[in-house]
């Protein structure tokens, strides 16, 4: 008979199944987003953009929890599109990034869909287990920052 210890043993890789869902959550949001003509990656990167404001391109990556790579790779689509733009920042080598006009109203657009998608999920999963999922995830994400992380160098 198994102790009740070793039935609070995680069972299975608890990456894929973050993964797993991440791409199911993805999916949902990309078919509603999806008329604005953004990707999913793409309207929250605009939407971070918008809501903070111009603001360097540091900042950015860190509020959004990306590393400088895949932020520039990101912005690129935005870039290209006229939604974003990159001016310089205080020094020769930072960026300072903005929205345009035409990237703001396209924000508002893919927001009215975004807002769908969310209302739509909540009813899939049921608010209080969207609640309590927020809950988890951020306390999560605190204890996985950067902060917390043991094995990082000193700052």
């Amino acid at each position: 008979m198994a102790s009740h210890a070793s039935a609070l043993v995680p069972q299975g890789c608890t990456n894929l199944k973050l993964r797993q869902a991440s791409r199911l959550v993805t999916r949902h949001y990309e078919s509603f987003v999806a008329s604005s003509g953004l990707k999913v990656t793409q309207y929250s990167l605009l939407s971070h953009v918008v809501k903070l404001g111009p603001l360097g391109a540091g900042e950015l990556a860190a509020a959004m929890r990306l590393s400088a790579s895949t932020l520039s790779r990101n912005l690129q689509p935005l870039l290209a599109q006229g939604w974003v733009e990159l001016q310089p920042g205080a020094d020769g080598r930072s960026r300072i990034v903005h929205a345009t006009p035409a990237g703001q109203a396209l924000r508002t657009e893919a927001q009215r869909a975004w807002k769908r998608a969310q209302l739509a999920l909540n009813v899939r999963l049921g608010t209080e287990r969207v609640l309590a999922l927020h809950t988890l995830l951020d306390e999560c994400l605190a204890l996985l920052g950067p902060d917390n992380d043991p094995e990082a160098p000193p700052g």
